[in-house]
């Protein structure tokens, strides 16, 4: 298989495999599974700004103590 060759049969499983992941974002299993990780990363940054938060109160009160 020349790079020509190579070079069309990734554009055609590219374009296949994107194809398939937009049919299944648009069914109701897709749009849940959506939802759930949009919740989840939501919780994780409010998780992460949290901790900064705390670090940076310690910071601060370890800077003033000493």
């Amino acid at each position: 298989m020349d790079g020509k060759s190579k070079f069309i049969a990734g554009l055609v499983l590219g374009a296949a495999a994107g194809a398939a992941v937009a049919l299944f974002l648009q069914s109701e299993k897709g749009k849940e599974m959506m939802q759930k990780f949009d919740d989840e990363a939501s919780e994780l940054l409010r998780k992460g700004k949290q901790f900064v938060e705390d670090l940076e109160n310690k910071a601060k009160g370890a800077g003033s103590s000493a």
